[in-house]
């Protein structure tokens, strides 16, 4: 079965069932492509105020500076960008380049002095971040699910450093060291950010997402990726599309931090199956040049998404939902020969 395939039947389908075709072509593609996927190890890394917008004139704006060249191991940095959320608080989120191809995130609230770790694949790169920018603690750690290369770091900087860990509560067997754990909806605060859990199954079955409202960013770990979602590995395509679809209800401007850099490889994919959207084409642009000069592609944003992600432009019309929940679903991607 090939894209083609995909474009010309998914009307035929129940959304779910969409979701897992368009989600085992995107990874049998990528598996079998030459692409890529190692990130530039940087010496230092590169600051600035990031403005949100819901356009694709946001990555062009915000993020066309070059990530420096360096070696490997301790001196691996990503590079930081300050979300300004109000004139009252500023998140500084550096992205941590781990292992292959993920993120970890260090984030500093300037207003409180907090520190958070999301997701620390290893703690040798999220030590030397915390040496580069002369910040001596963390105080949380924030974990998206169980899975090793998210959790890694968790018992050497806990044991470190004293921090809290954090994660969600249908997966807190699974995860070292947690000290805490929340349901869907519930939040916490973390040095005066309010963070909300987000319940986002489908990729495992226990994962989440963290929103932070003042913010306005959300850490999608293996959920949501740039242009992509996760793969399935304990949770149902049903599952994805209803945490996929409770992601995008965010806020537009809500910037999107996602667990790994697989944006090049996923705009290959999302250009064969919604070939003719314009802003799609133009992102894919814009994202080569990025890669070209060993920039992230990360953060992305909601609005962003919502206009270019295949997995996020599903529509779905269920006329008899209360009768048949999946003989009467059909969807689209809005491309006009789709």
């Amino acid at each position: 079965m090939g894209i083609g395939f995909c474009q010309r039947s998914f009307l035929l389908l129940p959304a779910f069932i969409f979701i897992s075709m368009m989600i085992s072509l995107m990874y049998n593609a990528r598996a079998s492509s030459s692409i890529c996927f190692g990130l530039a190890k940087t010496s230092r890394g590169v600051s600035r105020i990031i403005r949100p917008l819901s356009t694709a004139s946001f990555i062009s704006s915000s993020r066309m500076q070059s990530w420096p060249q360096g070696r490997r191991g301790m001196g691996r940095r990503g590079r930081s960008s300050l979300v300004s959320a109000s004139s009252s608080n500023e998140m500084e989120v550096s992205l941590i380049p781990c292992l292959s191809d993920n993120y970890a995130y260090l984030l500093h609230n300037s207003a409180t002095g907090t520190i958070a770790i999301v997701d620390p694949s290893e703690a040798a790169p999220v030590r030397a971040e915390l040496q580069m920018k002369n910040l001596g603690r963390i105080d949380y750690i924030l974990n998206t699910h169980h899975h090793f290369d998210h959790i890694g770091g968790n018992i050497e900087l806990k044991e470190e450093f004293g921090a809290k860990i954090i994660g969600p509560a249908a997966d807190k067997e699974r995860i070292p060291g947690i000290d805490e754990a929340y349901a869907d909806g519930e939040r916490f605060d973390m040095g005066g950010e309010e963070v909300v859990v987000l319940h986002t199954p489908g990729h495992t079955s226990g994962h989440c997402a963290f929103y932070l409202p003042r913010s306005a960013a959300v850490f999608t770990g293996d959920t949501l990726f740039s242009l992509g979602c996760g793969r399935l590995f304990e949770g149902t395509a049903a599952q994805m599309h209803e945490s996929l679809n409770k992601i995008s209800a965010l806020p537009k401007e809500t910037l999107v931090y996602c667990g790994h850099e697989y944006t090049q490889s996923n705009a290959k994919f999302a250009l064969a199956v919604d070939s003719e959207n314009g802003d799609l084409q133009k992102r894919n642009e814009e994202i080569s040049q990025l890669r070209r000069k060993n920039t992230p592609t990360i953060p992305t944003t909601i609005g962003l998404e919502t206009a270019t992600n295949p997995f996020l432009r599903i529509k779905y019309n269920n006329k008899n939902r209360n009768n048949n929940k999946s003989n009467n679903t059909k969807h689209t991607l809005n491309a006009p020969t789709i």
